[in-house]
């Protein structure tokens, strides 16, 4: 695995192995990797000749008191994977190689942001747009890997995809979950053993709405409030950012349950804001 920190260096190699007609596939990442993560550059490595993944925490999308400067940052444990995963290359750049001085220009999307995580972290999915779009005329893909977890970025990078008209393939891969049910994410590891408990309040609130929603239950404040109640059972002093049901395409909240909802929700455990959702399908 070749280790790249320059833009150019990485977009001379890519135009080289295009001229070579090499479909490449891209995972970008902050990096912190889990099994989450791993699934996708298998996938990765399974539908394409060239596999690139990128570690890049993007200052622009954390907000004046979120985590950037805790961020897990776990550089040799990630490069040992990436190379177990036979990944050809790795982009590793610096904040200043990817906002040199003077960079003033953003990518922002006017609806699908203002929705769930959006309306409590302001900027957040502009700055996840902008870096997206910029790694993306670096790195050039074919295809471009992300999970569903963050379901609501998902949905914007495919806009903005559209929109603007870049030739790659969007796959939206299915959450990978420890065995107890936890979503995986880097954020994880700032939980302790008794928050890590409680942090399956997400998970069980997700069940108890497919469970409702399965038993024939449209009505969207129903659900929220079992929902709600499952959360407080299991953790207290859980605080819940936001429970929803909404549109899958356009993440809009419905009053009632569709034939294909969204059911999302972040909550914090302790100073830990963790995000989980299902894709639920009414009969």
């Amino acid at each position: 695995m070749k280790i790249i920190e320059k833009i150019l260096e990485m977009q001379s190699i890519i135009l080289n192995l295009k001229k070579k007609s090499k479909k490449i596939g891209f995972v970008p990442t902050m990096g912190a990797l889990h099994e989450g993560h791993l699934s996708l550059i298998r996938e990765a490595r399974k539908e394409n000749d060239i596999v690139v993944v990128s570690i890049f925490v993007n200052p622009i999308q954390f907000g004046p008191n979120e985590d950037l400067n805790k961020y897990p940052r776990t550089f040799e444990s990630d490069k040992k994977n990436l190379e177990r995963e036979k990944v050809d290359f790795l982009f590793f750049p610096t904040p200043m190689e990817m906002y040199p001085e003077g960079f003033e220009t953003y990518v922002n999307l006017k609806k699908l942001p203002y929705h769930l995580c959006g309306l409590s972290r302001p900027g957040h999915f502009e700055g996840v747009a902008t870096v997206v779009a910029k790694l993306f005329n670096i790195v050039m893909p074919d295809n471009a890997y992300f999970g569903q977890k963050d379901y609501q970025q998902a949905k914007i990078i495919e806009r903005m995809v559209l929109d603007l008209n870049f030739k790659i393939n969007i796959k939206i891969m299915p959450i990978v979950r420890e065995k107890d049910g936890l979503a995986m994410s880097s954020r994880n590891s700032y939980l302790t053993t008794e928050e890590r408990k409680k942090a399956l309040c997400l998970y069980q609130a997700l069940q108890k709405a497919k469970e409702m929603i399965e038993k024939g239950e449209i009505k969207i404040d129903v659900i929220k409030k079992e929902m709600e109640k499952t959360i407080k059972e299991i953790a207290p002093d859980a605080n819940i950012d936001y429970i929803a049901i909404v549109h899958p395409d356009t993440l809009s909240e419905l009053s009632v349950v569709e034939k294909r909802v969204v059911v999302a929700l972040a909550v914090f455990i302790g100073s830990t804001r963790l995000i989980d959702n299902f894709i639920i399908e009414r009969s």
